[in-house]
């Protein structure tokens, strides 16, 4: 909140003493790596034994909530935003479908929390900006009017999914077995060893991408798999890369703050309302009716549902879709939309984030 609220400050439209420019190559590239090095060392502190024993709860999440998240923000985008054909819509759409991992730390890394919860939405914010972005290639290849096969958009989806994954647990497997033989023959000093787990992130989502696989995926299923050096050698390893994806992130929500208000030119009021009922309706009935017949309490559910932040994943999204089609006809009301919501969920969900989790704390305990 402080850092976008600073950006807003510095930016063209106020004090106009900083001009950084999100939108440009460079401006992609640092939310990207800020992305990939939360994802990572927000992967690495999963516990896989408990979370094989609760599986159940991130593949309902990913694999029905998610699908149905998307499909409700079709649904309300095409009735609601009447400045976007239906298919720009959909891309909207899935920009905001995935939940960001660095607004939800504060849930995720409290220990009040029971760990099932906890990791259910670690995974699911890990996972759902990868598997968001077939569904958004889909779209804006028919809002462009190219010709997409029901077979090739299989395959590309196929490939981002098994490519990334691939390749995430390659060089995580990979790269940790390499920092812990050199650990282990004192090869390597504590600074090198820090740096090398924020090398291993960053090759895993490199390598994914130039192999045709999603870079955001690698970097999660890299990070579960890295996460086993960390209990011989200290949690200094991981803080370290933790502190580097903090940086990054504030750095991007500076510079979002900077872009924000010349992104907000484009607000309706059907965006606005297309905004709020993305953080409300469009996002929690989708995890409310794909958690059904878990066992989970209502409260439980209640709490999953509302803590699914937009953020960092969906500015990278909207850019993307800027960088592939600048000439799409409503990229100015889909950054928009994104901003509003974005902006708004900084604030609602930053604001909540710890006196709901100390509420659900309690109860849970």
């Amino acid at each position: 909140m402080v850092f976008v609220a600073a950006g807003i400050l510095a930016g063209p439209k106020v004090l106009d003493v900083v001009g950084l420019d999100i939108t440009s190559g460079p401006g992609l590239v640092v939310a990207e790596l800020a992305l990939v090095i939360v994802l990572f060392s927000d992967a690495s502190r999963i516990d896989l034994r408990a979370l094989r024993g609760n599986a159940s709860l991130p593949a309902r999440l990913l694999g029905i909530g998610m699908p149905l998240t998307i499909g409700a923000g079709v649904v309300a985008a095409a009735l609601l935003v009447t400045d976007l054909d239906f298919w720009e819509g959909a891309v909207l759409a899935a920009i905001l479908a995935p939940t960001d991992a660095a607004l939800g730390k504060a849930v995720v890394s409290s220990d009040l929390i029971p760990a099932r919860v906890r990791q259910a939405l670690n995974v699911e914010s890990g996972l759902n900006d990868g598997l968001s972005v077939p569904f958004l290639f889909l779209f804006l290849a028919l809002a462009v009017e190219q010709a997409t096969g029901a077979g090739e958009w299989v395959q590309f989806t196929v490939e981002q999914i098994g490519i990334g994954t691939a390749v995430g647990i390659g060089a995580g497997g990979l790269g940790s077995w390499a920092i812990d033989h050199a650990v282990r023959r004192g090869m390597i000093t504590g600074t090198f060893q820090q740096l090398s787990i924020v090398a291993l992130a960053v090759v895993a989502w490199a390598a994914a991408g130039e192999l045709g696989g999603n870079g955001f995926i690698a970097a999660f299923a890299g990070g579960m798999v890295a996460g086993r050096i960390t209990p011989a050698y200290g949690e200094h390893i991981l803080d370290f890369a933790e502190d580097e994806g903090e940086l990054l992130n504030l750095a991007v929500f500076f510079i979002f703050g900077v872009a924000a208000l010349d992104f907000l030119e484009a607000t309706t009021w059907e965006i606005a309302l297309f905004a709020l009922l993305s953080l409300t309706v469009i996002r929690m009935l989708p995890v409310v009716l794909s958690l059904l017949g878990t066992g989970l309490r209502v409260d439980a559910i209640a709490f999953i549902a509302w803590f699914g932040p937009r953020g960092l994943a969906s500015i990278i999204l909207a850019l993307v879709v800027l960088e592939e089609e600048p000439e799409l006809p409503a990229i100015d009301f889909v950054l928009a939309a994104m901003t509003l919501t974005v902006l708004a969920s900084v604030l609602v969900h930053g604001v909540t984030a710890r006196p709901l989790v100390r509420a659900y704390g309690r109860r849970a305990e």
